[in-house]
């Protein structure tokens, strides 16, 4: 696979576990995993019952009947943007798209002006794919940022339209304009610990969402292949490392690695009914130039700048966390090989004319990395010292160490990290400074 050039360059633009063998401890771990399982199944029915009353007539009509409750709930902001649609719209959506290559494919992504979206977005573009980017610009985090990725987008050629993947009229034209060949879907509702603030959220992009995008994908002739975003959350309590597709993961610590698992299950579903072709990826905590300010790297850099206290998490008895940082550009290229390893999809109609592939594979580093190290790292680069709060691992949704195992992606994607966190956290914090120079949004 060719290079990909870096976007960090561009101005403004995450020991084998023993089991006892005695039969008392071999029952009672039968009864928690058989009580994990239930759990996990009663939330699944639980959120798609939701799911289902969020797409039901009655459920749009009393929600647009009240402009407050309407106006206040977040999973319902999509609702307010119609800005789509008409003659110069079509066009440049069809313009976007546009196959350059002999041998490219037109990709729809999701989520464009998110952190992966926009990397991926631009590559795919780079190469001579047609990419149409698709993102609703909440605020979970400060949209000025993913407005600042949009223009970076729009000046490789790359048009995002401003819409919600839950807009199902929205995706039906979208598909009716451009009959795309495939389908990157990372938009999603990110982060552990907002799950415990905003959980309906969570429902709403990861669970109806993609359910919403599903069912449109599932109906449109040809189907396009599909490559989405799952999480290294999925893991969840999981103590056997490094973690494998293999293992077991009906123990999700957060409502985040709950919905990621449900979303998992629900792309088997409808790769078995419906013959799509589906690719889940589990990304194991991706770092870099255009990152999410919510991931510690980011957050870390701006509070030792800035002189504030940063909080480093200890588990029990002084336990170490680590986690198995990727650089978004061996992410990108996961993705990448993802897309161009995907089988076509085998239904047509909405009727499944033939079995049709279905993977995950982990994407992560295969390297955990201590935080307290990509501290000493940070610190380093800043030249500043930081100041540290040591502080106990708070049971919101974080778990004490990810690592993955990638020989599955190795094999099958040819998929292979080189960048090391020193070297990528040096890319990044040189992005960084050169986009918020003298505390402020560059405007260049």
């Amino acid at each position: 696979m060719k290079p990909i050039s870096h976007l960090d360059d561009i101005p403004s633009t995450p020991g084998k576990f023993k089991m006892d063998k005695s039969p008392y401890i071999h029952h009672r771990m039968r009864w928690h995993s058989s009580l994990a399982k239930l759990t996990f199944w009663s939330f699944l029915f639980t959120a798609l019952i939701f799911v289902l009353f969020l797409r039901s007539p009655s459920s749009s009509s009393s929600s647009s009947s009240s402009q407050p409750q309407h106006l206040s709930d977040p999973s319902r902001r999509y609702l307010q943007n119609t800005n789509w649609g008409g003659h110069a719209w079509e066009k440049r959506v069809r313009s976007s798209a546009r196959i350059r290559t002999q041998k490219g494919m037109s990709v729809l992504v999701t989520g464009a002006a998110g952190f992966v979206g926009t990397h991926v977005s631009a590559a795919l573009k780079r190469r001579g794919d047609g990419v149409l980017g698709l993102d609703n610009f909440n605020d979970y985090y400060d949209p000025s940022l993913k407005r600042a990725r949009q223009a970076l987008l729009e000046r490789a050629g790359v048009f995002v339209v401003e819409g919600d993947i839950n807009d199902e009229a929205l995706l039906r034209k979208l598909f009716e304009v451009v009959p795309f060949t495939h389908v990157m879907h990372l938009a999603a509702q990110a982060g552990v610990r907002y799950a415990m603030e905003n959980p309906a959220s969570y429902v709403h992009s990861n669970l109806a969402g993609l359910v919403s995008l599903l069912e449109v994908c599932k109906s449109v002739n040809p189907q396009p292949a599909i490559v989405w975003a799952s999480s290294s959350s999925v893991y969840g309590l999981n103590t056997k490392v490094p973690f494998s597709e293999k293992d077991r993961t009906d123990q999700p610590a957060s409502l985040y690695a709950a919905t990621k698992k449900a979303g998992e299950e629900i792309a088997h579903t409808y790769n078995h009914i419906y013959g799509l072709s589906l690719t889940g990826l589990r990304f194991f905590t991706v770092y870099g130039p255009w990152g999410r300010p919510d991931m510690a790297y980011f957050f870390f850099t701006r509070d030792i700048l800035s002189g504030k206290p940063i909080p480093i998490f200890e588990a029990a008895n002084h336990g170490t966390v680590a986690r198995d940082f990727t650089y978004i550009d061996d992410i990108v290229r996961g993705c990448l090989a993802s897309l161009d390893t995907a089988e076509k999809s085998t239904g047509s109609g909405g009727k499944k004319q033939g079995p049709a592939q279905l993977r995950v594979f982990n994407l992560g580093n295969t390297s955990p990395v201590p935080v307290t190290d990509l501290v000493s790292i940070l610190e380093k680069l800043l030249k500043v010292k930081a100041k540290k709060n040591i502080m106990k691992l708070p049971r919101n949704g974080d778990v004490q160490f990810t690592h993955a195992n990638i020989s599955s992606a190795q094999r099958e994607l040819g998929y292979k990290p080189t960048t090391d966190l020193q070297t990528g956290l040096k890319k990044f914090v040189r992005w960084y400074l050169r986009f918020f120079a003298d505390g402020k949004k560059s405007a260049e």
